[in-house]
């Protein structure tokens, strides 16, 4: 049974640093990518980040590019999200996710009915 499970969200100001992990346990289904999706109450669950496994080609949706990074460590069966410049905005749980595996890797989806296993989440505050 696939565990994934989240963690390092919190409190910070805006223009702050925070990072995220997702460590993955058990077994996993078959899968391309791993992707970094946020939601908050009365919006759809919106992706954030993606990372193509192998290979590491990554995609970002457009509000993050350039303040996130999504990484992985293979050795550790573990994804990050490195989140800086944080803005009010950015407030969510966020949550980590393999996708189904329908594209082969070839399409960096971030979209969440492309997805199947998630984790719990965790909450990102960003205010002052």
């Amino acid at each position: 049974q696939l565990q994934l499970v989240e963690s390092g969200g919190g409190l910070v100001q805006p223009g702050g640093s925070l990072r995220l992990s997702c460590v993955a346990s058990g077994v996993a289904p078959d899968y391309d990518l791993i992707g970094w999706f946020r939601q908050t109450p009365g919006k759809e669950r919106e992706g954030v980040a993606c990372i193509k496994v192998p290979g590491g080609n990554t995609n970002y949706a457009d509000s993050v590019k350039g303040r996130f990074t999504i990484s992985r460590d293979s050795a550790k069966n573990a994804v990050y999200l490195q989140m800086n410049s944080l803005k009010p905005e950015d407030t969510g749980v966020y949550y980590c996710a393999l996708d189904r595996g329908l594209y082969g890797g070839l399409y960096l989806s971030l979209h969440s009915d492309d997805f199947g296993s998630w984790g719990q989440g965790t909450q990102v505050t960003v205010s002052s």
